[in-house]
């Protein structure tokens, strides 16, 4: 059975991971509504008692709800007893905005922070625009942060490579320069197979790739989902799996049970791969998350 490493108040995911156990984190989104947040932080309280290594808070498409996730963050630093990952985009900001972001989070005590380019404004499969007085690349949101702070960066990876991107070793190679620009930790995008992800982790390897590379799980608990991620991310989706959820289709319980499954299933690969961890995308609802952490054994190490 992994072993997990639970972190102090001051501690940095960096440090978590070089610890040598594993890792096991929660993600959610900021909520558009006052009603959605709390909502989301009675699944932050429920998930608490799992004592995760660490959490983490995304920003919306296009950076729209910067402020309510930085508000969030910093309610989970000075309310719960979380160690907290604050995501950072490029996405509609300049160098002066993302200055001030990172200043919001240092006065928090935040030193954790996911650095990413982000979606393209105008959504998947448009063009990438740089905004005015912004930056373009994602190594370059990691070397600001940085710069600004004695912050642990974290960046994203892509198992099936990323939407944008000419081929997987260039990926590799872009995954290297996050790394080089001052990125000690990686969470990959969502994926269904396995390996996809051993497979990203020799390719990053192969060309200098040292830091731990936590893959991205996310427990699908209605068809819909499917469809909607796949989109979204870029992902591909075993024939072979979806003929499982098509077959329960109409019974939402039974879509539910499979959706925690085929995730149990997947995250015990990953584990028995060599994973340094598991990070799960909890749509901000806690029971598919708790159902497969708890069938893997993990909260009896909590």
């Amino acid at each position: 059975m992994a072993s997990a490493y639970r972190p102090t108040s001051a501690a940095t995911v960096s440090e978590v991971l070089a610890h040598g156990g594993h890792s096991f984190s929660f993600e959610f989104f900021p909520p558009k509504t006052d009603e959605g947040e709390r909502a989301l932080f009675q699944a932050i309280r429920e998930l608490e008692g799992l004592r995760p290594t660490f959490v983490s808070v995304t920003y919306g498409a296009g950076g729209t709800t910067r402020d309510r996730t930085v508000r969030i963050t910093e309610r989970i630093a000075e309310d719960t007893t979380l160690l907290p990952v604050a995501h950072l985009t490029c996405v509609g900001a300049s160098v002066a905005d993302l200055r001030g972001v990172i200043g919001e989070y240092a006065a928090a005590g935040i030193r954790n922070v996911l650095a990413l380019r982000g979606d393209p404004p105008g959504g998947p499969g448009t063009p990438w625009v740089q905004h005015d007085g912004g930056l373009q690349h994602a190594d370059e949101l990691v070397a600001l942060v940085r710069s600004l702070g004695d912050f642990s960066v974290g960046v994203a990876a892509f198992p099936e490579g990323h939407p944008e991107s000419p081929s997987l070793d260039h990926d590799a190679q872009v995954l290297l320069r996050k790394q080089e620009s001052g990125a000690e930790f990686a969470v990959t995008q969502l994926f269904f197979e396995a390996s996809h992800y051993v497979a990203l982790v020799e390719r990053a390897r192969a060309v200098g790739v040292t830091m731990p590379i936590l893959p991205g799980i996310m427990p699908l608990t209605n068809v819909t989902q499917i469809e909607r991620f796949s989109l979204l991310s870029g992902t591909g989706f075993p024939d072979a799996l979806a003929a499982r959820f098509r077959a329960v289709a109409d019974d939402a319980d039974a879509v539910h049970a499979l959706g925690v499954e085929a995730a149990s299933e997947l995250c015990q690969e990953l584990l028995d791969a060599g994973a340094p961890g598991l990070h799960f995308f909890t749509l901000n609802r806690s029971t598919s998350t708790r159902e497969v952490y708890e069938g893997l054994g993990l909260a009896a190490l909590a």
